[in-house]
């Protein structure tokens, strides 16, 4: 397990490397600046900013000084936020992201294992067909569209629930997880019915029905550990892309979160914060990524056998 995590990690240092490199010359060769949306600039003060800020360097010094400046774990100055730097910035908005990923996770979870499970115990049932053609209707509605839906009916037309804000007042925090988790508790339904179909039909699961053991016993002790280990393979990338696809909702119910950082900075052409934020939520993907592999060999027998004799 240790070689395995090992290589892993050795992995994930090239394709950070990449992500960087691509993401500084994509964000350089995009059109206009970092001061291009501000008041009209005196031709020497401009001079004075790109100079303050290493923007006159020909491009291939200034990927060599940012490229140096990240491995000593230094994001550089923000140009927006000019009195912060962009480690700043990501540690202030950080914890608002993971707090709403967090949420939208459990809520997927509490309703999509519940919703697979029953969908695959009534298999070609009416209680198989709606919860699964309810989970294709969330998998085809992006946040973007559901996000103000359920804003405008329980936001606004009900009055149940907060707008907008985050921590302000009671209740403000249900609208951006909801629908944020929408979407993969609706992919996790989905993955566990089948996991849980593919586990039923096994040899095992019917000689303990042959021997009059409940459904519930079937289900809960000999096949919920093996029906459920294709969800904890697809909560890494669950996990990751929650944190990746936080900005339009952050956006839609004003969360102070990273991802509204991130839009702030594709809108200004924040050099530093793009990058700074990109390469953060790569290495948070790649995280998460290991993490879920970690627990899928954990969980599964043969995978850890095989690990042993590689080893």
């Amino acid at each position: 397990m240790f070689l395995f995590i090992l290589k892993r990690v050795l992995q994930a240092i090239p394709v950070l490397l990449l992500v960087a490199t691509v993401t500084f010359f994509m964000v350089r060769a995009a059109p206009g600046g970092p001061f291009d949306k501000d008041r009209a600039i005196p031709p020497e003060v401009l001079t004075q900013l790109n100079k303050r800020y290493h923007l006159d360097d020909p491009l291939w010094k200034q990927y060599m000084d940012y490229m140096g400046n990240i491995v000593q774990g230094d994001f550089g100055p923000s140009f927006k936020f000019a009195s912060h730097s962009v480690t700043e910035l990501i540690a202030a908005g950080l914890p608002s992201t993971l707090e709403l990923s967090l949420y939208a996770i459990l809520f997927a979870l509490l309703v999509g294992l519940p919703t697979g499970i029953l969908a695959a115990i009534k298999q070609n049932t009416l209680l198989d067909y709606v919860p699964m053609s309810t989970a294709m209707i969330g998998i085809c509605m992006p946040t973007f569209v559901l996000g103000p839906i359920l804003l405008l009916v329980f936001g606004i037309w009900l009055g149940w629930l907060p707008v907008a804000g985050w921590g302000q007042v009671p209740g403000d925090k249900i609208l951006p997880s909801i629908t944020l988790g929408s979407v993969y508790a609706a992919y996790i339904a989905r993955i566990c019915r089948g996991g849980m179909l593919e586990i039923l039909s096994q040899d095992y699961i019917r000689t303990a029905r042959a021997k009059g053991l409940s459904t519930i016993r079937i289900v809960l002790v000999h096949a919920l550990r093996g029906g459920i280990t294709p969800v904890i393979s697809f909560l890494g990338p669950a996990i990751a892309g929650l944190l990746a696809g936080s900005f339009v909702v952050e956006s839609i119910f004003q969360v102070p979160g990273l991802g509204r950082y991130y839009v702030i900075a594709a809108f200004n052409r924040d050099y530093t914060m793009i990058l700074g934020c990109t390469i953060f939520f790569a290495f948070l993907i790649i995280l998460f990524n290991l993490l879920a592999d970690i627990v899928q060999v954990w969980l599964n027998p043969k995978l850890r056998q095989e690990l042993e004799e590689r080893g």
